[in-house]
């Protein structure tokens, strides 16, 4: 499986983004895809990740503000940002996994995101 993620960039904030992240390949019907991020001197966390069923999940700090979506007849996941915070700044990773191989997973290549005045 191979991930395009696109859609990041410098905002203000109180501002919003939407990235995007496209699938391509042997992609399993059951499947979650998620973003993660990552900013300096910090480790990956999880952000958003929503099932093929429609099921999703959110880090407390995003609950609210973020919303994960998908077009699982594009294989696209969205993550529409808003009320951004300077905190927020991070890469952002899209994620693949297969729920029944733990070893069929892929990630992005990741996109930036710099919430900053």
């Amino acid at each position: 499986v191979q991930l395009q993620a696109s859609g990041g960039g410098l905002v203000q904030p109180g501002g919003s983004l939407r990235l995007s992240c496209a699938a391509s390949g042997n992609i399993f019907s059951r499947n979650i895809m998620g973003w993660y991020r990552q900013a300096p001197g910090k480790q990956r966390e999880l952000v958003a990740s929503i099932t093929s069923g429609g099921d999703t999940r959110y880090a407390d700090s995003v609950k609210g503000r973020f919303t994960i979506a998908r077009d699982n007849a594009k294989n696209t996941v969205y993550l529409q940002m808003n009320s951004l915070k300077p905190e927020d700044t991070a890469v952002y990773y899209c994620n693949y996994r297969n729920v029944l191989n733990p070893r069929d997973y892929a990630w992005g290549q990741g996109t930036l995101v710099t919430v900053s005045s």
